[in-house]
């Protein structure tokens, strides 16, 4: 016979102290305050980085004004020679100030009366591409969901913590790319289910239940290393554009810079560098949706048949007179016109984007006021994402593009369901 003793005081203690432990583990990851950085260059607006002044003025304020309105000068002229062969061209400052949003600071110096600095100049889309003749639509892939991998002393990471190569994909203006890019903010469960072990998974079940949180049709992987030579000194970056849940390879490359304060504009860089790989993918077909992740139920032809309209039996009413006229109610819209039938009344998928919980309540309301929404209700709801919206319209998918893109959205086909973003 064997005799088992009752676990004493002491190991139920310590089970609960790890159970304990591993909780408030998982919950520091998701609840982190150094984790997540939201995309905040999401528009299609015209920019013109590195524009580099150095002027006077009466005091500090007026120096740097100087300099600012010189960048507007300097960025519009290059702006226009890119989309006009290399001309030249001038615009009034009254213009120039009606066209910019932005002025983005890179580095500055700010004397007494002098102000020297390396500046980024964003020109409304809208506005600026009227003159230029830019067109305000380009045609672009399917969603694709990013994961932003950082390998720092042999260690690779995700959202474990910000990392400069997150923080420059957050930056990145995405609209100007031909890569429709999905970047997921990093804070919450995102650091828990985002992981650089979740990209040696082949596995697509997984893969489908994450790209379906995200509204994604495939994943992009794109990896940098960084090596320090020594602490304080220069240090270089490896970057690596894989894609797909099989992590293909796609091409590489290595940047350089002289120490630890020059690693953000060495990222900016890589970037700008992987997004041209992907985009040279994308225009050769090899960044095409992997079909083992789309669930598709195909349609067996032979269980389609024709339905033919009954024939009406000769004897199926009475016969109305030869001379029979029939009387015509009169019409509350004018004489001559007849009134139309009411819109069928249908519901439809909609994505956007939802970095924060203001941008659901936002996003909603704006839904809810274009012509012809009955309701408009989130069904999925993935913050620091994309979610779903359930919307119920008058119409068809046609006439809800139209009232959505009335309303100032742009409104774009993704995976069977319409995308709106500002």
């Amino acid at each position: 016979m064997t005799f088992r003793s009752a676990p004493s005081k002491w190991m139920i203690a310590a089970a609960a102290m790890a159970l304990a432990g591993s909780s408030a583990l998982v919950y520091a990851q998701i609840e982190g305050p150094e984790r997540g950085v939201p995309p905040i260059a999401s528009t299609g607006d015209f920019e013109v980085s590195g524009v580099e002044v150095n002027v006077t003025g009466k005091d500090a304020e007026d120096a740097r004004r100087n300099g600012w309105m010189e960048a507007q000068r300097l960025a519009w002229a290059q702006l226009w020679a890119r989309t006009h062969g290399g001309q030249k061209a001038s615009l009034p400052d009254s213009r120039l100030n009606d066209m910019v949003s932005a002025i983005v600071v890179e580095d500055e110096e700010i004397g007494p009366r002098r102000y020297v600095a390396r500046l980024g100049v964003v020109f409304d889309r809208a506005r600026a591409g009227q003159l230029l003749g830019v067109s305000g639509s380009i045609t672009r892939s399917a969603p694709l969901m990013i994961i932003p991998v950082t390998v720092n002393a042999g260690a690779p990471m995700v959202y474990e913590q910000q990392t400069d190569w997150q923080r420059a994909w957050a930056r990145y203006r995405t609209a100007e790319s031909t890569i429709d890019y999905i970047r997921p903010q990093g804070g919450g469960g995102d650091s828990l289910v985002l992981t650089a072990g979740q990209i040696d998974r082949r596995g697509r079940i997984w893969w489908r239940i994450l790209l379906d949180q995200f509204g994604a049709a495939d994943i992009l992987i794109p990896v940098v290393k960084v090596e320090r030579q020594w602490p304080g000194g220069p240090v270089k970056a490896t970057f690596t554009a894989r894609y797909g849940p099989d992590n293909r390879y796609l091409d590489a490359f290595a940047l350089r810079t002289t120490g630890p304060a020059g690693i953000p504009k060495m990222m900016d860089e890589g970037v700008r560098r992987v997004n041209e790989i992907y985009q040279r993918a994308l225009s050769g077909g090899l960044l095409a949706p992997d079909k083992s992740l789309i669930l598709q139920q195909p349609i067996d032809e032979s269980e389609l048949t024709d339905v033919e309209e009954p024939a009406m039996a000769a004897d199926s009413g009475p016969r109305l007179p030869d001379d029979y006229v029939p009387s015509v109610a009169p019409s509350l819209s004018g004489p001559g016109t007849e009134p139309s039938a009411p819109a069928a009344i249908q519901s439809f998928n909609v994505q956007f984007a939802t970095p924060d919980a203001s941008a659901v309540t936002a996003t909603e309301s704006a839904v809810r006021s274009a012509s012809g929404v009955q309701a408009a209700i989130t069904s999925s709801l993935a913050l620091g994402g994309t979610s779903v919206m359930r919307v119920t319209f008058a119409g068809d998918r046609d006439a809800l593009r139209a009232a959505l893109s009335a309303r100032g959205f742009t409104v774009s086909d993704a995976s069977g369901a319409l995308r709106i973003s500002r």
